[in-house]
């Protein structure tokens, strides 16, 4: 005898994140936006990142760890634990993926950052969905800014993206705003597939600052009414050792005009070598050395300034708190840092100092000038960032009017 059972909707996210928080922390928060909306659905994320679920996950969602793998350079990769060759990593990814999605049988599958995956290792998965009868829809989300216009292009030609959007990609969602970035134009994504593009604004974290006047309270406790907190920070920081080591070097030239506490968050990726460096400089100054902090909004509330990378994650938090910020790109690999701190600093966003012109000098004028003269933004140019509840509804309306599945099973 053959039933029907009505089960709630499966959702599958491919989110690669060796490297640093970026991409993780966009997934739980769309994640996130997709309970409320959806609170039966299911939500299976491949991640390898090296921190596991590091941030708090909404309920029904669950991780298939992939092996770690890190990028050298634009199409370069290397395994970061395992002690195998990148082809053989590769091949056991690319088994671990399509094994799941195939059994698992998503009815959407979000696919993060990359069309075809770190070196093509959705391909196979995405082949054998389109001929499969699960009817997975498969959508793409793009961070707006994902390297020069030059090199992702190149990439996705020499990949064959372009060919994996317009033949397995039902959607694409940016996570940005199109008068800022126009990804349509900068990666000439082909006309019929580019009227698969939404902007949905900036994702950003979805937790409350809700600690922001006990973490100030603390941090400026018997400290003259005109001191000033700055908070500094810098994403996973694995490369941010250079801006944090320039701002000790430049805080003794503010601090004989202002008087400041430091709070600096190296990052969980920062080298424990260059953390204890920076550690002991900073024990001859008013700093607080953190590793990493559970609440990063409510430190960046309480802030009189913020000194950042320019991370996506990091970046957008501070647009949120519209608290006053210098952003500090890294140099490279990749243009995207660079490209996005220009950008914000054009809107009056944000204040940037390009890595090739920081020095003490430059960084100490900079802040002395910003906590005297806060930035003001345009409050007709303000940035959208309702981007994870945008990328939920246009994740979830791909569907169209597909009803719950019914799955039929023998009793």
């Amino acid at each position: 005898m053959e039933t029907g059972k009505p089960e709630g909707l499966r959702i599958a996210i491919y989110s690669q994140d060796g490297f640093g928080l970026g991409h993780m922390q966009r997934t739980c928060s769309i994640a996130w936006e997709i309970y409320r909306l959806r609170s039966e659905a299911s939500i299976l994320t491949f991640s390898d990142s090296q921190l596991g679920q590091f941030f708090p996950i909404s309920p029904h969602h669950d991780y298939i760890k992939l092996p770690s793998i890190a990028k050298d350079s634009p199409g370069n990769w290397k395994a970061t634990h395992l002690s195998m060759s990148f082809p053989e990593i590769l091949h056991l990814r690319k088994q671990l993926i399509s094994h799941v999605l195939l059994n698992y049988a998503p009815d959407i599958f979000l696919v993060d950052h990359m069309p075809h995956g770190a070196m093509g290792e959705l391909l196979p998965a995405l082949e054998a969905m389109k001929h499969s009868r699960i009817h997975t829809k498969v959508v793409l989300g793009l961070r707006d800014i994902l390297d020069s216009p030059e090199v992702t292009i190149n990439r996705w030609q020499v990949e064959g993206a372009y060919e994996v959007i317009e033949r397995y990609y039902a959607r694409i969602l940016v996570f940005g705003m199109q008068n800022v970035y126009d990804v349509t134009e900068k990666y000439q994504i082909p006309e019929g597939d580019a009227r698969k593009v939404f902007y949905c604004g900036y994702v950003t974290n979805l937790a409350a600052a809700s600690n922001a006047h006990d973490i100030r309270s603390r941090y400026l406790a018997n400290k003259s009414i005109d001191a000033r907190l700055i908070v500094v920070m810098a994403g996973g920081g694995a490369d941010a050792y250079p801006m944090m080591s320039t701002l000790m070097d430049a805080l003794p030239k503010v601090l004989e005009d202002q008087q400041c506490v430091l709070a600096v968050i190296t990052g969980p990726f920062m080298p424990a070598e260059l953390i204890a460096d920076l550690s002991l400089r900073a024990t001859q100054l008013p700093i607080h050395m953190m590793e990493s902090v559970n609440d990063s909004l409510s430190y960046i509330s309480a802030a009189d300034l913020v000194i950042a990378m320019a991370g996506y994650n990091t970046s957008v938090e501070i647009l949120r708190m519209k608290t006053p910020a210098i952003l500090i790109p890294r140099a490279g690999p990749s243009a995207e840092q660079r490209t996005r701190a220009r950008l914000f600093a054009d809107k009056h966003w944000v204040d940037m100092i390009d890595p090739d012109e920081l020095t003490p000098d430059n960084l100490a004028q900079r802040i002395s000038h910003l906590l005297r003269h806060p930035i003001e933004s345009n409050p007709n140019d303000l940035p959208n960032l309702d981007g994870a509840a945008a990328a939920a509804n246009l994740t979830l309306s791909v569907l169209a009017s597909k009803k719950d599945r019914v799955l039929t099973e023998l009793v």
